[in-house]
């Protein structure tokens, strides 16, 4: 479901993404090519600042939104997913939050007021809250990432890790395109 937010914000969409029949987005979301939106989604850009102002919600080309995630933010603070990265199943990413290019995110994670860089990996149950994550690191399953936590002793992404990653955003690569086939035979 595509809803205009009280500010009068739609959401646009690339003509090449896929967006399930399911998910919602609201107010002002960019959805760029080649995009998919899972089932159950909801992508929310509906909060002004004090001064009345939002930021967007951008999905970048070539990521998934798989489903029941949840992208929200603060005071119409920005989100920015990069490009071929993977929210994974009920993750929640709640802005002021920026998360780099080819990134994994793993189930039911939580990412807020944070920065994520470019080929990270976070995987499943995880919280990366109030710090920026430098490029190329692994927050390991139920690890929580905060202000104080020493990022020295986080390991960086492993070669097998990155090439999950590198899948994952293939295969929803491919679902876009069996989607969008699919459309009209219902």
């Amino acid at each position: 479901m595509i809803r205009k937010n009280p500010s009068g914000h739609l959401p646009v969409i690339a003509e090449s993404a896929y967006v399930d029949k399911t998910a919602i987005l609201c107010g002002k979301v960019i959805v760029q090519d080649n995009v998919f939106i899972g089932p159950y989604a909801v992508i929310r850009a509906d909060e002004v600042d004090a001064s009345g102002d939002m930021q967007p919600i951008v999905i970048g080309a070539n990521s998934n939104i798989q489903d029941g995630v949840v992208i929200h933010s603060k005071s119409g603070a920005a989100v920015t997913i990069g490009s071929h990265t993977s929210i994974a199943h009920r993750s929640i990413i709640h802005g002021p939050c920026q998360v780099g290019d080819r990134v994994f995110i793993g189930f039911n994670s939580v990412l807020f007021n944070c920065t994520v860089g470019d080929g990270c990996v976070v995987r499943h149950n995880a919280v990366v809250d109030g710090c920026d994550l430098p490029p190329g690191f692994h927050v390991t399953s139920t690890q929580r990432i905060g202000p104080k936590t020493d990022l020295d002793s986080l390991p960086r992404v492993s070669v097998s890790a990155a090439e999950f990653s590198e899948d994952v955003a293939r295969t929803n690569i491919d679902l876009v395109r069996g989607y969008k086939a699919l459309q009209n035979e219902f």
